[in-house]
């Protein structure tokens, strides 16, 4: 079976000023101030004129930390996905066995038939669904686990370069403020290059594919079975 990668939905898209990020950053980085209000950061104000844009949530999927991390959860993942494969092939088995044999059925072994769809097929439903959230939920940890050390990261290359603002292009407009940006632009590269050789995590082997394919939007949810009920959640 071939796994599909489960990836995160990530918050809407946001603009990134270098202050903003740099009160961020120095949030994450000291201990226990996550719940402190981000005016106690020192602010950092970046003096470059620059516009540059970049994808977070592409970011986050290409450094090689979330490529390990997500390949990893994939690989985790894939037990439930076979299991819930199987029981969605034995559900597909007794419809085609209540297809070729109810006109030869009597009405208790039918409704008996009936039934163990419906019981399995709710089973399934259930488990689907628990599957989906433990995904989100895991998927969420490691994104915002490298989120919360990208940004500094950012801030960094951002001052460094002479940038006064950088916009997240990870949603299409007009969900994102951005209504077109050229390549010339695009930081996420460099900064995950950035990244990479701060974060000590050598690259995945090169058979290893990127988590998550450039320029799509992420879909929560694990690999699903096909069935043949047409109102079952994809």
């Amino acid at each position: 079976m071939t796994s599909k990668f489960p990836r995160i939905l990530l918050a809407t898209a946001f603009v990134i000023s270098v202050a903003a990020l740099a009160q961020t950053g120095s949030a994450a980085a000291a201990p226990g101030a996550a719940s402190a209000p981000a005016s106690s950061a020192p602010a950092v104000t970046g003096t470059g004129t620059k516009v540059g844009t970049i994808s977070m949530e592409q970011a986050i999927f290409a450094t090689n930390e979330g490529r390990r991390d997500f390949e990893a959860l994939s690989k985790k993942l894939e037990p439930k996905q076979n299991e819930l494969k199987n029981q969605n092939d034995e559900i597909d088995a007794l419809k085609k066995q209540l297809s070729a044999q109810q006109d030869k059925l009597n009405d208790d072994a039918r409704a008996n038939l009936v039934k163990q769809i419906e019981t399995k097929q709710k089973s399934l439903d259930r488990q689907l669904q628990d599957a989906r959230e433990d995904a989100q939920n895991q998927q969420n940890e490691i994104a915002q686990r490298i989120i919360q050390k990208l940004g500094p990261v950012l801030i960094k290359y951002a001052a460094d370069n002479g940038f006064g603002v950088i916009m997240d292009t990870s949603q299409p407009w007009p969900q994102s403020p951005v209504v077109w940006w050229g390549e010339a632009v695009d930081v996420t590269k460099p900064v995950v290059d950035l990244y990479n050789s701060q974060s000590g995590v050598p690259a995945p082997a090169a058979s290893s594919a990127p988590a998550k394919p450039a320029g799509t939007r992420p879909a929560v949810t694990p690999t699903k079975p096909a069935t043949t009920k047409p109102d079952q959640p994809k």
